[in-house]
């Protein structure tokens, strides 16, 4: 994995696969990751003599494919992908490409829809600490939360987590844009929503130990789940 762009020509070592800079860390038959190409169009031939050494990657997976890359890929016959969210990805991680369908499979990550329901009180938001009976994030700090079950539309699984946590029933105010974000070995895609109380007196449930309402700058000093603070930044 490489966050950064990469260039061929002088940032991997044609004899070895070694990626500069990165204490021995080799591309060779590997399957390599990075956002995209850059500097020299030498750097497609650059591929092409990884394979006479015997050193290119598996397959190459890239956010946005540009010209050298894709065409040393072709030249040396190297699977590759693009178009691909790279940041879901982790080094380790186990991949199956298929070049011809254009598709990555992460056999070992599971994928789960949650709702995350974000309660407004004037200017301060509801946080609830998660108990340690859940499943997930014990002790952080979270909206109210729940996975999508099976046929159901995540509209109304908002809906029924809030009144199940909280005892609130209001309507929905907005709908926020899908996050998906990546936890070890689980990617998540939170469907977030906005509701207004109309009173600060709520009942928690066993699935969490206290809760506080805050306003938006404070959140910066809670441990929340991973991307609350985007979902409350876009929903606001």
């Amino acid at each position: 994995m490489s966050e950064t762009p990469i260039s061929f020509l002088g940032g991997v070592d044609p004899s070895t696969g070694n990626i500069a800079g990165r204490d021995g860390a080799s591309v060779k038959d590997k399957i390599f990751a990075f956002p995209r190409g850059r500097g020299s169009t030498v750097g497609s031939y650059v591929l092409l003599e990884m394979k006479r050494q015997g050193t290119l990657p598996a397959a190459i997976i890239n956010s946005l494919a540009e010209p050298i890359v894709a065409t040393g890929s072709v030249m040396a016959r190297v699977p590759m992908v693009d178009r691909i969210d790279i940041s879901m990805l982790r080094d380790g991680d186990r991949v199956i490409v298929d070049g011809d369908q254009g598709t990555v499979e992460l056999p070992d990550v599971t994928e789960s829809h949650v709702v995350s329901c974000v309660v407004q009180d004037g200017e301060r938001l509801l946080l609830l600490k998660r108990s340690g009976k859940v499943g997930t994030f014990q002790g952080y700090w979270a909206a109210v939360s729940g996975f999508v079950e099976k046929d159901e539309v995540p509209m109304e699984t908002a809906r029924k987590e809030l009144r199940e946590e909280t005892g609130l029933e209001v309507d929905v105010c907005k709908e926020g844009r899908v996050v998906t974000v990546r936890d070890k070995s689980t990617v998540w895609h939170v469907h977030p929503y906005l509701f207004r109380a109309s009173s600060p007196k709520i009942e928690i449930d066993w699935e969490h130990t206290e809760f506080c309402w805050v306003r938006p700058q404070e959140m910066n000093g809670f441990q929340t789940v991973p991307g609350l603070v985007e979902i409350v930044r876009d929903l606001l």
